[in-house]
């Protein structure tokens, strides 16, 4: 196991030429590499600079790197336009759309008892490791697995095995992780490194995934700019990443928010799926009774595929105990845990109250899943993005809190935060 580059700190600004050469430093320390996949995310992580590596794996492995495989998890395949301007001039044949319902191949359990474990108690069932079957079919002697860590509402930290293990992973395991997440409460996971699901992955990656030939390249990007990138095939640089990722990813107020206004770019943010990052981010951050209001110009749909669109418009965000008693009285559901896992982080659980805006959502449709409606029209002119900035504001006369891309952070207030105890990445 081994650590072959790391540079990073909350200053550090890192270019292009600073990541060739940290990239192609630790390459250089793999030694020869003969059939090579990379793993990236998908363009909801275009700012992750991922887009950028992977052309810079391209460039030193040649016709050696054979495949490219977003890791899109549930998400919808990209577009020719995402890839153009993710990935560049990156040749289209290299790359192979993840089929999540049914192109993976399980490669063992984790076992219920450990399940239970993590959950207190609260689940029993096992979790099947399941990745893409390109992964285990391809022969390859590298997979390179490359993303952001940020704070994360289901893996407490974006990225490291579970890129491999959701991103690319199938459509039993995502249920099941998405849920155990929800079950033991985003308060208690988010910006936490080591939490119940993180422990299911390491299980799964220790003990039953050990063959894959992973290696792992995370950035960390704050402010706009790049301030690390570490480099590695275990735990250890997943979690040099995480510690910075939480000095320039995470905001501790001092006091919680009445009113948070959120703008979300229509090029990234297309599905309440996606675009509740708003909600997942904030939701430590906001007072009981305050309002969030989401300005989601392109969000034109609920869930990234059908069946879990059809399960948001029925049952709505209801919150938890509204979800389990859902999932335990109905088997479309229970089929579907990652889509009752995203109603129960949808929500407010009743403290603060959301009102969307969104580009081509009516009205009935918003209300119909349990969120207030306001016409994009009337909040963009009462609350204009370009002049806005991030933090507080006085609009109107009112204190507002805007936030112009909740994907880059989480934000929590003192004692909120302080219920969770500290962080132990």
């Amino acid at each position: 196991m081994s650590l072959y580059f790391a540079a990073g700190s909350e200053t550090h600004e890192l270019s292009r030429k600073d990541l060739r050469m940290g990239l192609f430093r630790a390459l250089d320390a793999l030694g020869p590499r003969h059939k090579v996949l990379a793993v990236p995310p998908d363009f909801t992580r275009y700012h992750s600079r991922a887009g950028e590596l992977t052309q810079l794996a391209w460039e030193y492995f040649g016709d050696r790197l054979t495949h490219i495989l977003p890791a899109v998890g549930t998400h919808t395949p990209m577009s020719e336009c995402e890839m153009e301007t993710m990935y560049g001039g990156i040749p289209r044949n290299l790359f192979v759309v993840h089929d999540w319902r049914h192109g993976v191949a399980t490669l063992g359990e984790v076992p219920s008892a450990f399940v239970c474990e993590q959950s207190r108690g609260q689940l029993d069932f096992s979790w099947p490791v399941e990745v893409d079957r390109l992964l285990v079919e391809g022969g390859f002697d590298l997979i390179l697995s490359i993303g952001q860590v940020v704070p994360h509402e289901v893996a407490g930290m974006a990225n490291y095995n579970k890129n491999i293990l959701i991103g690319a992973g199938g459509c039993r395991s995502i249920d099941r992780s998405h849920y155990l997440g929800a079950v033991c409460g985003l308060e208690q996971i988010m910006g936490r490194a080591d939490n119940p699901v993180r422990r299911v992955f390491n299980y799964a990656s220790e003990r039953i995934a050990r063959g894959l030939p992973v290696v792992y390249v995370l950035t960390v990007i704050g402010g706009g700019a790049t301030r690390g990138l570490f480099i590695g095939d275990d735990i250890g640089c997943f979690e040099q990443a995480s510690r910075l990722s939480l000095k320039v990813n995470f905001s501790l107020l001092k006091q919680a928010i009445r009113r948070a206004v959120v703008y979300l770019d229509p090029a990234e943010f297309k599905s309440t799926w996606v675009a509740n990052k708003a909600i997942y981010r904030l939701r430590m951050a906001m007072a009981d009774g305050g309002e969030l209001v989401i300005l989601a110009p392109g969000v034109k749909q609920f869930g990234e595929d059908r069946t879990i669109d059809r399960l948001i418009r029925k049952y709505g965000y209801i919150g938890t105990r509204g979800v389990r008693r859902a999932v335990h009285e109905n088997a479309d559901l229970r089929e579907n845990l990652a889509a009752a896992a995203h109603l129960i982080h949808g929500s407010s659980e009743g403290r603060f109250t959301i009102t969307y805006s969104p580009g081509h959502l009516s009205q009935q449709e918003i209300e119909g899943v349990g969120f207030r409606y306001a016409p994009l029209g009337e909040t963009l002119e009462q609350y204009d993005p370009p002049g806005l900035v991030r933090g507080a504001n006085i609009v109107e006369g009112e204190e507002i809190f805007f936030v112009s891309n909740p994907a880059e952070g989480l934000w929590a207030h003192d004692g909120r935060f302080s219920d969770r105890g500290e962080s132990d990445s």
